[in-house]
């Protein structure tokens, strides 16, 4: 896939408009008089289905509506957004709970503002003929992963909830090639992939994955996609992201309204995901439900206890060492509303 340029919208809001959560909750925002302001948004990664409603809200003139002028940057590596973010290069950036976590832990002032995903999409998966159906079944078993702390650290509390010692799995890195390692052979199964991405397209190549999402095999549930802007951006410009967020989450309602749209929008917005519109498309529709919380919240909606509670793992594993890169780490008070 090659790397999209980067798309800007420009944007004024258009008064009464409700914004749908999991029912119809007023905007709480108020537009800046006069021009747009311009935000510029990082990517986690290369454009794909999780971020259709971005695309739909950019499309449909949302942001426009918000008064504001969103430009979209593609990383270059999965590293670069929150250190750019952090550094001041970008205004926001999409993001993992787990990487929050350890850049507040390096002492970055980051906080998350919105959940885009509401529970963890990477998985154990392998092909079919390999019959690994549980995690016990990994006892004897070659895994690869891509060679990140915390996902490793997924894989112990994995073998332990299973109780298949370490020592009798080998593990080995191999980087981005998680479906390339397992069609050849290299490996048995990954860690690493996710259900709604690298899955779906086994499945659409007749491969029959067996798929376990690491939340049912013992890992501590969190937001697998967020939106995080600087801590000191909310005190100095709350206005400005609460109409970035709020106008994000419509997007979402109108990828849940027509999902097929939607993956039109994406593509054409993303030509290099022409070939793989079905697997887009697909990815979307296995993802709805997750795009929005439960219990009536507004879109965006992040559950403080969950994110003390995945935290506080991440201090047992040593992932992080400060309790403080817990503490505050996600704010709902910017979404429809919520906050004054």
């Amino acid at each position: 896939m090659k790397r999209t340029r980067p798309l800007t919208a420009l944007a004024i809001l258009a008064a009464g408009l409700a914004l749908a959560a999991c029912g119809q909750v007023r905007p709480t925002y108020k537009p800046a008089k006069g021009s747009a302001q311009s935000l510029t948004l990082m990517l986690d990664w290369l454009p794909n289905a999780d971020h259709s409603g971005l695309y739909e809200a950019l499309a449909k003139g949302y942001f426009r509506q918000a008064a504001l002028d969103v430009r979209v940057e593609v990383p270059s590596n999965p590293a670069e957004p929150l250190q750019l973010l952090a550094a001041g290069k970008v205004d926001a950036a999409i993001s993992y709970e787990p990487n929050v976590m350890l850049a507040r832990n390096a002492g970055a002032p980051l906080v998350s503002v919105a959940a885009i995903v509401q529970r963890p999409l990477t998985s154990i998966i392998s092909v079919g003929s390999q019959h690994i159906t549980s995690p016990a079944r990994l006892r004897g078993k070659t895994i690869g992963t891509a060679g990140i702390a915390y996902q490793n650290a997924y894989l112990q509390t994995i073998l332990a909830h299973a109780h298949v010692p370490q020592r009798t799995v080998h593990v080995i890195n191999v980087g981005f090639n998680l479906v390339p390692a397992m069609l050849s052979g290299h490996v048995n199964a990954t860690l690493g992939g996710y259900w709604n991405y690298e899955a779906i397209e086994l499945r659409q190549d007749g491969k029959r994955p067996n798929v376990i999402p690491v939340n049912d095999a013992g890992v501590p549930t969190y937001d697998e996609l967020v939106v995080v802007v600087r801590k000191a951006t909310i005190v100095n410009d709350s206005n400005l992201i609460r109409r970035f967020v709020q106008a994000l989450g419509r997007g979402y309602q109108a990828v849940r309204s027509d999902p097929v749209g939607a993956a039109r929008t994406l593509v054409a917005a993303n030509p290099s995901l022409s070939s793989s519109y079905r697997l887009q498309l697909a990815s979307i529709r296995a993802t709805l439900p997750d795009y929005f919380p439960a219990g009536g919240h507004p879109w965006g909606w992040q559950s403080a206890s969950q994110w003390n509670a995945f935290g506080e793992w991440m201090l047992r594993h040593r992932l992080i060492s400060n309790p403080l890169a817990v503490e505050d780490a996600s704010t709902d008070e910017l979404l429809a509303g919520q906050g004054i």
